[in-house]
């Protein structure tokens, strides 16, 4: 654009809004080179910071919602981590909404990773919050946008990862936890990849080097937030379509790693079937045949409760084929409630435990709650409420208390543990193992 043409392109994004947008801009933009406009767009932005960032003029930061790519938004990622250290906390709201607005996959993982790992605990909540509304907009919940946001890091759903070093290489392998490795020409697994010797070649196997180093880095952070939201699905037996399954589980070459190591379930119309993946990425059922998902059906993560006396065949087949699962799955406990216990209200056999305090309050971090669902006064137990009605309360003695450290630093005896139902007596059966699970937990444990 001519000089005339830039100032009218400027004029015309200041009267841009990100919820209505200004029609004057698009033909102009449509007459200029997209790197250019990138560049002129960072420039923009940088000359406005450099002028004290005026306020009236805050469109010379929106508007890079318009114009941003990966490289630009991983220099306002950056920003947005340093500006609440230098009091500058407006500002970094605002560049997280802009993140959402641009909405390419760099800027959500941009704002998935602040609200992960910021140092600041309020940009973090804002950017958990900004998460919500990307959701909302784009009619996702937060589980399928965190499928999306996977990081494919560079590997091929295809190939396996060959570290070349010039006259021998090296094939990057994953365990159970997502952690990287590597396996020589002769087979021999290494824990990283080695240090390039006199005899490699020295530009292929520096680079080889450090392009292992720099995946083992990435995929820390990542991996345990997979394995993690895995296990939670299979808790809140979490459904997919066949289609989601296949692009973000099956296909995704770090999900992948994770995915073929569990049991899985899938809807038939007279049922669920198990099944898990082969290394051709097909489904096979516990006798290694074939097994085709049908596209109309779900798919969840087997759970010992629903697997029921399929879980042996399951466990044999992982035997033999040596696969280690990422979480417990076939050897999980699973507990269930006694009539005797549904009668009577009291899970007696947790009754006179000794735990401590630590691992009660730390049932505060998930999902339990603190207090006595049967009174308006503010209890002193720990209970988790069933979505179906009901609870199972902890009554612990001396007592615990969030807000008071020292007051916890003692023994704790499990006085109580009530059980109530609701009102047809049914609690899912997953739900209920793992509510009990929890409990026989905090009944051994002594810190």
């Amino acid at each position: 654009l001519p000089a005339d043409g830039a100032r009218t392109l400027m004029a015309s994004l200041a009267l841009d809004d990100p919820d209505r947008l200004y029609p004057g801009v698009d033909p102009l933009v449509a007459e200029c080179d997209p790197a250019s406009l990138t560049a002129f767009s960072w420039g923009l932005f940088e000359l406005w910071l450099s002028a004290g960032a005026p306020s009236k003029d805050g469109w010379a930061m929106d508007q890079l919602r318009r114009f941003a790519d990966d490289v630009a938004v991983r220099r306002l990622t950056d920003l947005i981590r340093e500006w609440p250290g230098q009091s500058q906390n407006r500002k970094a709201v605002r560049g997280l909404e802009i993140l959402g607005h641009i909405g390419s996959e760099a800027a959500l993982r941009s704002v998935q990773a602040i609200a992960s790992n910021a140092k600041f605990k309020a940009l973090k909540k804002t950017a958990a919050a900004q998460i919500e509304v990307i959701a909302e907009r784009l009619d996702l919940s937060l589980d399928q946008l965190a499928d999306r946001l996977l990081p494919d890091f560079g590997l091929s759903s295809d190939e396996p990862l060959v570290l070349d070093y010039g006259p021998r290489s090296f094939t990057v392998k994953f365990d159970e936890s997502l952690k990287p490795f590597v396996v020589d020409d002769k087979g021999k697994r290494r824990a990283s990849a080695p240090k390039p010797a006199a005899a490699d070649d020295a530009e292929l196997a520096q680079a080889a080097f450090e392009r292992f180093a720099l995946l083992r880095k990435e995929l820390k952070a990542a991996a345990t937030e997979q394995v993690k939201r895995l296990e939670a699905a299979m808790i809140a037996q979490r459904e997919w379509t066949v289609p989601e399954f296949r692009q973000y589980l099956v296909e995704h070459p770090v999900a992948w790693q994770l995915t073929s190591r569990l049991v899985w379930q899938c809807s038939t119309g007279d049922g669920w079937r198990s099944f898990r993946l082969a290394e051709d990425r097909t489904a096979a059922d516990a006798e290694d045949e074939p097994f085709d998902l049908p596209e109309g059906g779900s798919v969840r993560i087997a759970h010992p409760v629903t697997l029921g006396a399929e879980v042996s065949a399951w466990a044999e087949v992982f035997a033999d084929y040596e696969i280690l699962q990422p979480f417990e799955q076939l050897t999980r406990l699973v507990l269930a409630l006694t009539d005797e216990e549904r009668a009577s209200g009291r899970v007696a056999r947790f009754e006179g435990a000794k735990t401590g305090a630590g691992p009660l309050i730390g049932l505060l971090k998930r999902g339990w709650k603190y207090g006595d669902p049967r009174e308006r006064s503010y209890g002193r137990g720990i209970f988790y409420e069933f979505p179906e009605g009901g609870f199972l309360l902890l009554e612990p003695s001396p007592g615990v208390h969030p807000g008071y450290g020292g007051y916890d630093d003692n023994e704790q005896v499990l006085e109580k543990v009530v059980l109530a139902l609701p009102e047809d007596g049914e609690v899912d059966a997953v739900r209920m193992s793992e509510t009990l699970t929890v409990a026989a937990r905090i009944a051994r444990a002594t810190r």
